[in-house]
């Protein structure tokens, strides 16, 4: 298995391609969309090359939840995500910081949920 510092630069060669940024753009607190300006249609080609670069499937949905906060979902309520709804981030998506976002769980800021570190951590959890 591949150490973490090993993980983090092979991601960060990734985003760099997707994305076209410049090696010290990519950080591990960067967030995907606000920092390194992706968007939706950028994380399927993240995907891919992810699975390509590390010689693994990643099954859709699972790096990057869709519909997290659908208005209709029952687990959002006056732009914040419920507690229901914290439990369910925390279930779909382990390898985020949920316990940061629940201090101040605006719908909002659910796209800052997706950063650099948190594809590093999804990635060890499923090389190991």
């Amino acid at each position: 298995m591949p150490s973490s510092e090993e993980i983090y630069a092979r991601v960060r060669d990734v985003l760099v391609d997707a994305l076209g940024l410049e090696d010290d753009e990519v950080t591990p607190e960067a967030t995907l969309i606000g920092d390194l300006g992706a968007e939706s249609i950028d994380f399927l080609d993240i995907v891919f090359r992810l699975e390509k670069e590390f010689d693994i499937k990643i099954p859709r949905g699972e790096l990057f939840p869709e519909n997290l906060a659908a208005a209709d979902s029952g687990l959002v309520e006056d732009g914040k995500v419920t507690p229901e709804g914290i439990e369910q981030l925390r279930e779909k998506m382990p390898h985020a910081d949920i316990d940061r976002f629940a201090q101040d769980p605006q719908v909002s800021a659910i796209p800052d949920l997706f950063t650099v570190d948190m594809i590093c951590r999804f990635l060890a959890s499923r090389l190991s």
